[in-house]
């Protein structure tokens, strides 16, 4: 099972709120698998139902969460509330992390959208005795897919986070207790400036490969060793440093780290990085000693644990090999 946290509950029940402001609290990325399914077809929801009808788009949520199993750990996702009635996408959201069920009346639901004239499934008349009869059908696939319920009616998001906290945290003593999750390595790989540009800068240096084509390497690596790798990636100094400092806080058992430019300079990051005592890996792409003279000097290399440079995108598996025996 990866490491995602995957917010399901019937349309209304504040998901795609919910995982927003769960992200920030966390630090972590969030993908809404109806906006995934719109950017990839240019299509509303709205539209897909109508060319393609309910089957179709069940079609389309099937592919999203087989894509994000090839994704990176460490993400926050919300659903469409129909997507856990096909059984196969159930055991896909078992595969990809810890399902949390925000559970609503049906009361509630037809507060929230009395004037939401968005979504398919209320068009026409009697759209409040359609959430019952919705809600009675769907509630015992919900509960099915859950790993966790949290009653949302009535309720400010403080409050609501801060129960999903208590029983995330439950839920991983009770599965390290039982030795199902404890041995799983969590690694955190950080890259700097300009590393989301791969594949458009400097083909000659950094090579045709573009980002998604690493964060694809790194997920397979998580998969055949077992660990959890979140990868995160900022063009900021500050931003850096504080995911630095928050893996001091999350749990992390090893850093890898292209600093990309900052390596030269960035004697804050040098200092996140001694505040830190698990493995650590500085990573270069190209061979920096061969390179111009200022790349030849890094303020970060001495506080890491080892430094990989010149053996292209291949050396972020290194690192994490090398984390893994440390």
């Amino acid at each position: 099972m990866k490491d995602n946290i995957i917010f399901i509950g019937f349309m209304g029940s504040g998901k795609s709120s919910t995982a927003v402001r769960l992200s920030y609290r966390l630090r972590r990325t969030v993908t809404d698998t109806d906006k995934w399914i719109e950017k990839q077809n240019g299509m509303t929801v709205s539209e897909i139902f109508g060319r393609f009808g309910e089957e179709g788009f069940r079609d389309m949520e099937t592919e999203c969460l087989e894509k994000l199993l090839g994704e990176p750990d460490g993400r926050i996702i919300a659903t469409g509330g129909g997507l856990p009635l096909r059984e196969k996408n159930r055991e896909l959201l078992r595969q990809l992390g810890t399902v949390v069920y925000l559970r609503v009346r049906a009361e509630t639901v037809c507060e929230r959208l009395a004037s939401d004239t968005t979504r398919p499934l209320l068009r026409g008349e009697h759209p409040e005795e359609k959430v019952r009869k919705l809600l009675e059908e769907r509630s015992g696939v919900y509960e099915d897919a859950a790993d966790i319920t949290v009653d949302v009616d009535d309720r400010e998001y403080d409050g609501i986070l801060d129960e999903i906290g208590e029983k995330l945290e439950e839920r991983r003593k009770r599965e390290g207790a039982d030795g199902k999750e404890g041995k799983r390595m969590k690694l955190l790989v950080i890259n700097g400036p300009n590393l989301n540009f791969l594949g458009i800068r400097e083909k000659s240096v950094y090579g045709t490969q573009d980002y998604d084509y690493l964060l694809g390497m790194i997920a397979k690596k998580g998969q055949e060793t077992g660990c959890q790798i979140e990868v995160f990636q900022s063009n900021h100094e500050g931003a850096i440093i504080d995911r630095i400092q928050d893996s001091y806080f999350d749990g992390t058992e090893g850093i890898i780290i292209n600093p990309g430019a900052f390596t030269h300079y960035s004697y804050a990051i040098r200092d996140a990085l001694a505040s830190i005592t698990v493995p650590k890996v500085e990573i270069h792409i190209s061979d920096i000693t061969k390179r111009e003279d200022f790349r030849k000097v890094s303020v970060t290399a001495p506080v890491c644990d080892k430094q990989i440079y010149g053996h292209g995108l291949e050396g972020y598996l290194e690192a994490i090999d090398f984390c893994l025996k440390k």
